[in-house]
């Protein structure tokens, strides 16, 4: 691996991380998941973790490898994965040694002239996550199955003229590794930015974190853009809202996840655009999608 993906990975937080793998902490504290701990002595600083019973102690990359017993290797693709980083070495199979290419948009414009969509993103996209069909077309999504038979979700990202820069491959199969693919060259910035030539002054925008909170806020009635995670908050991005903000008056509004993380890109953004509105998401709802599955099913 690239140093510079190896730290991207480090730099994460290592108390977000610890909130992806289901550990409860309040606080910045936590019960020590290495040995038998009934008060919290396990605590996070940034992108480090120290417990101060047992001693254990590392950043991000050994916290996973230390909780899922995973490898070097291993822990940096999980992290990446769950965190939707794009590091070098695994956005294309056996791709180790070769010099990164641009991104080649004339081989993958033709899949979303005519999107396609298999069963099994059907049952995600339409069963599952409930999401208007209106929404898959405005976006653009298909689907496609590899060599092995496993299907995948592609997901395009464009600019505000309508050029594609960039491709989100999500694997449909739940639990597998990995869970999300990139082409070599993908910028995954600001997602669904041809919304933003619709807006009228004074219009509501809402920013979401990740692709799939955009598709529930648009099925729900709403403009919206995304942060395609609360890690990868780009200048460029902050420079787009911030700069169409102030020509429109736009009104920014936000329902961050209910994690560290989420209420972190909400103050990374806040920083940009003062007047952004928080809205809480209730108790038992991770993020916006989840609530808006219950607010359908009701």
């Amino acid at each position: 691996m690239e140093r510079y993906d190896i730290d991207k990975l480090r730099s994460l937080s290592c108390e977000g991380v610890a909130q992806r793998l289901g550990i409860k902490v309040q606080h910045h504290k936590a019960l020590c998941c290495f040995h038998s701990d009934h008060t919290p002595s396990l605590t996070f600083k940034k992108n480090k973790f120290k417990c101060w019973s047992c001693g254990e102690s590392g950043d991000s990359i050994s916290f996973v490898m230390k909780v899922l017993g995973k490898d070097f290797l291993d822990a940096c693709r999980w992290l990446a994965d769950e965190h939707n980083v794009i590091v070098t070495c695994f956005t294309t199979p056996e791709n180790s040694g070769v010099k990164q290419k641009p991104f080649d948009t004339s081989r993958y414009e033709r899949f979303f002239e005519r999107p396609w969509l298999l069963p099994e993103a059907r049952k995600f996209l339409f069963e599952e996550r409930r999401i208007d069909p209106r929404v898959v077309r405005w976006c653009r999504v298909t689907s496609w199955k590899d060599r092995n038979g496993t299907p995948w979700l592609q997901i395009p990202y464009f600019d505000r003229q309508g050029k594609l820069i960039g491709i989100q491959n999500r694997n449909l199969i739940k639990g597998a590794e990995p869970r999300f693919r990139f082409p070599q060259g993908s910028q995954c910035v600001l997602y669904n930015q041809n919304v933003l030539n619709l807006l009228k002054p004074g219009e509501e925008l809402f920013i979401t974190e990740g692709c799939s909170d955009c598709w529930a806020m648009l099925s729900a009635g709403h403009k919206a853009v995304a942060i395609p995670s609360a890690t990868l908050f780009k200048p460029k991005d902050a420079e787009i809202l911030s700069t169409f903000g102030s020509q429109l008056s736009t009104e920014f509004h936000m329902w961050p996840d209910n994690d560290a993380p989420g209420e972190r890109l909400f103050l990374q953004l806040q920083k940009v655009l003062p007047s952004l509105v928080h809205h809480q998401l209730p108790l038992g709802c991770k993020d916006f999608s989840e609530y808006y599955l219950k607010k359908i099913t009701v």
